[in-house]
């Protein structure tokens, strides 16, 4: 599949899609930006080679700021508004990353906010830098409130007194306390993040793709009620034990070593060796 944007730069190594976001001078989330993160997302979920997508950016001191002001300043006003029955199109946005059968990280080298928080809380993780990644949910000050699915992601992913802090203080969140708090999976230093996000990346795409998708599947239903999340974790577990992958790859935990007392002792390197020989790294445009 082809991604060509003038915005973001997209290359794919394997099962491994990076994409750099790269538009001057702030990573402002302009009309033209918008458009191709929202074509990006679409051919990203039609992909079908893909597990992981790591996303980063060209500018090490902005990751993605807010959406443009003057744009929002130029909507229209002169209507009483109604309560939609679609979503609007960011929201469809932020959905689409959320819920497509790929693992989506972010590498949050700087700052980001508004929209581009939003966003990125709606991937499946966010990784920082020490001292230097910075969160801030700007709309409050303005007038406005973060209406890009903010105030409905950030109760469920830090609780609802901290999203309330971030979204009315209007403040910087650091890295350390974004961890602390859940927003960031980790923190690490300037010259440690890249390593470990690619890492991970590999990683997570050399195991059975329909594993990764549907274990992805299956936590985004821990946002049902608890019952209905048992009864969808149960089925998916077993549509997983009717693939050829699965087999094949509990045989050979347990030729390599599963199950003895040596081999769980070292369970993780067990695990990296199940995933060996799994993808295509061939490069891909």
């Amino acid at each position: 599949m082809s991604y060509d944007f003038k915005l973001l730069k997209v290359s794919v190594d394997g099962r491994v899609a990076h994409v750099t976001i790269s538009n001057p001078p702030a990573n402002v989330i302009t009309m033209d930006l918008f458009a191709e993160l929202t074509t990006l997302s679409t051919a990203l979920k039609a992909d079908p080679e893909l597990t992981v997508v790591v996303v980063r950016s060209a500018d090490p001191d902005f990751f993605l700021a807010h959406f443009d002001v003057a744009a929002i300043l130029e909507r229209p006003t002169d209507f009483e508004p109604q309560k939609d029955v679609q979503l609007k199109p960011f929201h469809a946005l932020c959905e689409r990353f959320r819920c497509m059968n790929k693992i989506i990280i972010a590498q949050i080298e700087g700052r980001i906010g508004g929209g581009g928080a939003e966003l990125a809380a709606s991937f499946d993780m966010r990784f920082g830098v020490r001292g230097k990644t910075r969160i801030n949910q700007m709309e409050v000050p303005l007038g406005i409130l973060p209406g890009g699915t903010g105030t409905q992601r950030l109760p469920r992913l830090i609780g609802r007194g901290r999203a309330l802090e971030l979204i009315l203080g209007g403040d910087d969140l650091d890295a350390e306390t974004a961890e602390r708090w859940g927003w960031l999976n980790r923190v690490f230093e300037a010259d440690e993040i890249g390593p470990f996000v690619d890492a991970l990346a590999r990683r997570i795409a050399s195991y059975p793709p329909p594993a990764v998708r549907l274990a992805k599947e299956s936590v985004n239903a821990a946002d049902k009620p608890w019952l209905d999340g048992l009864f969808e974790e149960a089925y998916l577990f077993e549509r997983l034990l009717r693939t050829d992958e699965a087999r094949q790859n509990m045989q050979r935990f347990l030729a390599i070593g599963g199950q003895t007392r040596d081999g769980e002792l070292r369970i993780n390197e067990l695990n990296a060796e199940l995933g060996n020989g799994k993808p295509d790294n061939s490069p891909r445009r």
